[in-house]
Parts: structure tokens; sequence; C-alpha cells
């Protein structure tokens, strides 16, 4: 019976809990019409099947990817602090082959990547032909953390005279012009921006403080970083509207029930895969009758193999 209802749930039209979510440039967007405890008219338990439908299909998807060694798939996870993007990454990816998969997590820049451009550090982690990379937080930092502290961006040793009012622009510009490239060079970009409501943040990190298993995962600046809040919201909005497009859209997760935020990021990342039309290399003649041999080799080696153990057992 429960194989019957994983056939029919890994058939679902994924399309619902992904399209009301999809940012590509093609409508206006606002952030407040967003509502950040969406469940898409779903129990948890309801999601739960259907996640672990999506973890299949994406398991499937994966190795094809991996086989035909001609795509990459390229995952950003953006959001406040204690918005999901661990958990999320760790429960989407679940059962995926880790020979297939690179996750990096960016945090302050060091001495030597401050000594290059700001997109540096993040273009030399891109994910190979054949696999999947995760970035937790990305160069969206750089329209994020920098623009509402414009302090950091005195550290970037960036020349006088090119800080201008126009660097934001310039820069929404410039990473909208490499992700068109490297979508031009088959790598596939989904950004999922996880949207928490700063109530459901206050509550997570007071469970980070009331369990001391969660005590390193807090941080005191992540309380002051509370305070500018609205700025952080005006600079999401303002990244999200700027750098949607249909070859690298956003998608904008209700983050307040994270099995609802999973189930979103598992569907869209299945959804993309999927369009892809991936198939595992198809065998020439050439390697067929190689492999042929091969068995007939293996075969004939097996025959002879009982014989020998049976006598060297009689000798012994």
């Amino acid at each position: 019976m429960m194989a019957k209802k994983s056939d029919k749930t890994s058939k679902v039209d994924l399309s619902r809990y992904t399209d009301p979510f999809k940012i590509d440039g093609s409508k206006e967007f606002h952030l407040r019409s967003h509502k950040t405890d969406e469940r898409g008219g779903l129990s948890k338990d309801d999601a739960k099947d259907l996640l672990t439908a999506n973890n299949r299909r994406l398991r499937d998807l994966q190795e094809k990817l991996y086989a035909h060694d001609r795509w990459s798939v390229l995952l950003i996870f953006q959001g406040m602090d204690a918005a999901g993007k661990d958990s999320a990454v760790e429960h989407v990816m679940s059962g995926v082959n880790p020979q297939g998969c690179q996750v990096f997590s960016f945090k302050q820049p060091s001495s030597k990547e401050l000594d290059h451009d700001f997109m540096w550090r993040n273009m030399i982690a891109l994910p190979e032909r054949g696999r999947i990379g995760i970035f937790n937080r990305s160069y969206y930092e750089e329209l994020l953390i920098v623009r509402v502290h414009p302090e950091v961006l005195a550290k970037e040793k960036i020349p006088a005279k090119l800080v201008t009012k126009n660097i934001w622009r310039e820069r929404f510009e410039d990473i909208s012009a490499i992700e068109k490239y490297l979508a031009r060079n088959g790598t596939v970009i989904l950004k999922f921006f996880l949207n928490v409501s700063k109530e459901e943040q206050r509550r997570r990190f007071l469970d980070r403080l009331d369990e001391p298993a969660k005590n390193w995962k807090f941080s005191v600046q992540d309380v002051a970083e509370r305070g500018v809040w609205p700025k952080y919201q005006a600079a999401y909005q303002d990244l999200v509207r700027h750098t949607s497009t249909k070859h690298a859209p956003w998608f904008v997760v209700p983050a307040d029930h994270k099995w609802f935020a999973r189930l979103v990021i598992s569907s869209a990342i299945v959804d993309a895969m999927e369009k892809l039309d991936l198939a595992f290399p198809a065998k020439s003649e050439a390697s067929a009758a190689e492999l042929r041999k091969a068995k007939e080799q293996l075969e004939k080696e097996g025959r002879g193999r009982p014989a020998v153990a049976r006598s060297a057992v009689r000798k012994v």
C-alpha cells in the first residue's frame, strides 16, 4: 500500500507549491504582499509525504545530472538569521549523493578575499558540470549587510572615486550580468529568500537560548540586527525586484513554518531539474561490445573459482 501511495505522490503537480512564490521579473514585486506564515492549505503530515516524494525524485535527477555531465545547478539561500537556511539545506538535500553536491557557507570575508572583487570568492566555488552547488548566503550579502551597514563597504578597498551613489544599481547590474552569463553556459540558477517574520525570529532566538545544545547558534549581534529590521526588509525588496529574471528567478519562501518552506524549496528544485530532460548517456555499439566481453570474462572467472577453492580446502 505504501508503494502505491509513493507512486501517486511522486506524480503530484508541484506548480501550486512554486508558482505563487516565484519572482522572475515579469510582474511588479512588493515584499509586503508575501505572507510569511503561508501553509498552502496543507497539514504538516501532508507536506512531509510530499517532501519525501520530492527527495526521491531529486535523488534520481541528481544521478542523471551527474552522469549527463552537461548542466550544473546553483542554489542560493538568503534570509535573516534563524530563517531556517541550514535546516532547509539539510532536509531538502537529504539522500542526495554527496559526490554530486557541494555546499559553501560564506561568512565574513577574509583579508585575502577582500583583496579581490566582491564576486571572486563565490565565483571560485561555482558548481562543476554535473553537480549541484549550494551557497548558504552568497554575493547577495553585498546588497544586504553591506548596504545596511555602509561602514563595511569601506573595508573592501575599492578606489574612492568608484564608490558613488550609483554603486548599488551598478551591483544589481553586475550580478544580473554574471547570472545571465552562467545561465548561457549551462548553470541553472535558483535563488531562495526565506521570508521569516520578526516575531517568529524572536521565538527561534529564545529557543536557541533556552536549549544549551543550541546556544552555539546564537550571537548577541543577532539581537542588535533586529534593530535595523526595516532596513533589511527594504534591501531585500530592492534586490529581489532588480535581480529577478526568467533565467535566475527568486523564490520568496514563506519561512514561519519550516516544513512548508522545505516543501516549496524542494518543489522548485525538482520542477526546474525535470525541465532539463536529463537522461543517462546512451552506450555506443563499441562500448556495448566491450561490456559484453567484460561480462563474459568475469563469468568465466566465476566458473573456475569454486573448484580452486574446494581444492584449497582439501589441501588444508
